[in-house]
């Protein structure tokens, strides 16, 4: 539909506006803010807590402007006497049964309810607390339900429903018993919930967070018997300045290492160098299954998120899943093996913190499979008569927004931190590994080392920009190797189901297929800095491909470390060691 304008008046001023915007957009061309709780745009608009109330002329009630379109000539005043005690009356409502620990609140500092209250001058509820609560649903690795500070916006609800189609939550109850909540209030880990924590990054306040593990690292980074090092994932880079108050995408690669050297790691390496491994594997695993008849389209397996969803929702497409592990697991396997070996350290004493735009990253730390170090070191121990006990190859993922606070706790001042290298011999990375934090990243990567090994020549054009951008799905033909690899992307859950629902049918005219859980890929992902939206996505986009641009390598099979780890310890891509560390399977999940 095209835009039509028409004449407005806002407090008393005309402004010519959009007649397809909301009334609170609309208001803003003529500098009037409308406070909201409950909408988030592009993601709800539901009307349900009353704070952008305006009054209109020849109206009965207040409208929410949330949900009003204009009309030509309504007369809108946005900050009457009448609009102003609504909105207070509707956020008293919702502190009468709201906590009031907001010096201890995870959320402290960003809270949207809080915010509300000082912007409207709240000072106290006048209401008595009529509701009782359970207490928090802690059954999940990686996200953390707290009833008492839900306000019933439904953010959580509509992402889950709507951009990742899981339905792993929703409203229950009726008047003042709703609440949300999983089906038959059997907690998290008995739903279909993917642990993406889309909804803990638009939630207002902390009814859904990450799960927090920074006591954990903190304590482990004091005790002088361990030996604890640090990954960081490639999205991280782009974001971890924006959670310390720095600019919207601002890169902090270099500042980011000196700051995780100051918190007290023995070594910080970088999740990039087992990204580019990765490429070596996945791309080995589908020039495999290529040649020798496999199961196509192969589909990418770095994205724990999406591997619980196919998990639970399409295990009979599990088969098309590559078996490579995600970087971050690939890390705490070659970290508790080839690291642990090449510095004569026992690996029951090394511990891996991981630092992920992903909340599903700490659940899949504690994937029972995810314990390949183990398991190389019980073999090798229990021949030499002696014996080890259990570990996981990652001990912690930390969120963006983890890694923000402690960083805060110590008084670390990135911006103002001069640049430091990551630590060898798992610090050394490429820029195809550094794209791996966007929508098409691990795509481009596999492709520029897919067309060089099987052409044996130079890629034309490294940039492959077909896969770039927010299209929910992209897609391609490239001429590899002597055919025409049909290729396809897809980012968020529900593009996925698109792509799996032809598989399914049989229909599926692709040979290789990239899926990431979160929108926009890892940069838009469940751990990133709350309250994500196009502009923050588009500008850590933006950082990633900056970097990858300015590395002097930027092909995941010229990474120098990674060809040395092959050499010292791997063998080749595909050994028989790398698929015993590096590589897994999958089965459907249960509820």
């Amino acid at each position: 539909m095209e835009n039509e304008r028409m004449t407005i008046y806002v407090d008393g001023r005309s402004v010519e506006v959009d007649g397809n915007l909301n009334l609170a957009k609309a208001c803003e061309t003529a500098g009037a803010s409308i406070p909201t709780l409950c909408h988030l745009e592009g993601v709800s608009s539901n009307a349900s807590c009353g704070v952008c109330v305006v009054e209109v002329e020849g109206a009965k009630s207040l409208v929410r402007a949330c949900v009003q379109k204009p009309s030509p000539g309504m007369k809108i005043k946005t900050s009457s006497l009448r609009v102003i005690n609504a909105r207070r009356t509707a956020v008293e409502l919702l502190l009468a049964n709201h906590p009031m620990d907001c010096l201890s609140c995870l959320r402290s500092g960003n809270c949207e309810l809080k915010a509300m209250a000082e912007r409207l001058g709240i000072r106290a509820s006048h209401y008595p607390k009529l509701k009782k609560f359970a207490p928090p649903d802690t059954s999940t690795d990686g996200l953390t339900r707290d009833d008492s500070k839900c306000i019933l916006c439904g953010r959580c609800v509509a992402v889950c429903a709507e951009t990742q189609t899981v339905h792993a939550i929703g409203f229950s109850g009726r008047g003042a018993r709703t609440r949300v909540t999983a089906f038959m209030d059997r907690g998290l880990a008995k739903s279909p919930c993917v642990q993406c924590g889309q909804c803990s990054v638009v939630c207002p306040t902390a009814a859904i967070t990450e799960r927090d593990q920074t006591q954990e690292v903190l304590l482990a980074l004091a005790d002088p018997s361990l030996h604890v090092i640090v990954q960081t994932a490639p999205a991280i880079r782009s974001s971890l300045g924006e959670a310390l108050g720095m600019a919207q995408g601002s890169l902090v690669t270099g500042r980011m290492v000196a700051g995780l050297r100051r918190l007290g790691f023995a070594k910080v390496f970088d999740t990039q160098f087992t990204a580019d491994l990765t490429i070596m594997e996945e791309g080995t695993e589908f020039i495999q299954r290529v040649k020798e008849g496999g199961t196509l389209p192969m589909i990418t397996s770095c994205s724990p998120g999406w591997i619980n969803f196919i998990e639970a929702f399409y295990p009979s497409l599990l088969g098309h899943l590559s078996t490579c592990k995600s970087p971050q697991q690939m890390f705490g396997a070659v970290a508790k093996t080839f690291y642990a070996q090449k510095t004569g350290l026992d690996p029951e004493n090394i511990r891996v913190v991981s630092i992920m735009p992903c909340t599903a990253k700490k659940a899949e730390a504690k994937r029972p499979e995810m314990d390949s170090a183990y398991h190389f070191w019980k073999e090798k121990k229990t021949a030499a008569g002696g014996a080890v006990h259990h570990f996981q190859d990652v001990d912690w993922a930390l969120t963006t927004r983890e890694l923000a606070r402690i960083m805060r706790l110590a008084g670390i001042d990135t911006a103002k931190l001069e640049d430091e290298n990551f630590d060898s011999p798992l610090g050394e990375s490429t820029g195809a590994a550094t794209i791996f934090g966007t929508t098409g990243g691990v795509m481009e990567a596999a492709l520029r080392t897919v067309y060089e090994i099987l052409e044996g020549k130079p890629l034309p054009e490294t940039n492959f920009t077909p896969v770039r951008g927010l299209a929910g799905i992209k897609t391609a033909e490239v001429p590899v190797g002597g055919m025409k690899v049909r290729i396809a992307v897809a980012h968020s859950l529900k593009n996925a189901r698109v792509l799996l629902d032809e598989i399914a049918a049989g229909t599926s005219p692709y040979h290789f297929i990239e899926v990431m859980t979160c929108p926009g890929g890892c940069v838009g992902g469940g751990g990133q800095p709350v309250l994500p939206d196009l502009g923050k996505i588009l500008a850590r986009n933006r950082s990633l491909y900056a970097e990858d641009m300015n590395l002097p390598e930027r092909k995941s099979h010229a990474n120098v470390e990674v060809k040395s780890l092959y050499t010292a310890f791997l063998g080749a891509p595909a050994s028989h060691l790398s698929h015993e560390l590096l590589h897994t399977h999958y089965k459907a999940k249960r509820f």
